[in-house]
């Protein structure tokens, strides 16, 4: 009897592992799908007044905000829809891997590290670049811009947050597949 007893845990824990990485896996699609659509519908112009000297009069300059004028958001953006579609694949991989016995759970694994440290990287660049435009710097002769384009700045802001937690969910995707790894090694 203590035999049955110990399969119907190890059953009802693997269904818990699964239900817990699909529903991380549908958390990290919409984190990340959300994440790249914020960044890529991210525009602001604004009419800029420019003073050249002070005899001339001051002109009104239109001035825009675009996502990809900066190389580090757009390697945001990219990553983050690499992250959406690699976790969209890997929704329907891992229930393909309820199935199957070989290797596809390790390589998925493994994948969800590489999206984890793309992401992280990629948030790393925006955040730096967010860094300089809300604060300028002041040594390099670079003004802050979020004052002028508010709006832009809190939009990207909002992407780099979503993303900042997508990367924490593939996180807790790996710290689940070790889990579940260390509790078939017993």
């Amino acid at each position: 009897m203590e035999g049955v007893g110990s399969n119907l845990k190890v059953v009802e824990s693997s269904r818990r592992i699964r239900y817990c990485d699909g529903l991380l896996r549908v958390l990290g699609l919409l984190l990340t799908l959300v994440a790249a659509i914020l960044t890529g519908a991210d525009k602001e112009t604004k009419t800029i007044p420019i003073s050249i000297t002070k005899t001339l009069p001051t002109l009104h300059v239109p001035v825009t905000a675009k996502w990809h004028y900066m190389s580090a958001f757009v390697y945001f953006f990219v990553s983050n829809a690499i992250a959406f579609s690699y976790a969209a694949a890997s929704l329907v991989a891992s229930m393909a891997v309820r199935t199957s016995k070989d290797k596809t759970g390790l390589v998925v694994v493994i994948l969800d590290m590489a999206i984890m440290g793309l992401l992280l990287s990629a948030n790393g660049a925006a955040i730096a670049v967010g860094i300089l435009g809300q604060y300028g710097n002041s040594h390099a002769q670079w003004r802050k811009v979020c004052n002028s384009f508010g709006g832009f700045c809190h939009q990207m802001t909002a992407a780099i947050i979503l993303s900042l937690v997508g990367s924490l969910v593939f996180f807790w995707l790996v710290a689940v597949a070790l889990l579940n790894l260390h509790k078939k090694s017993r």
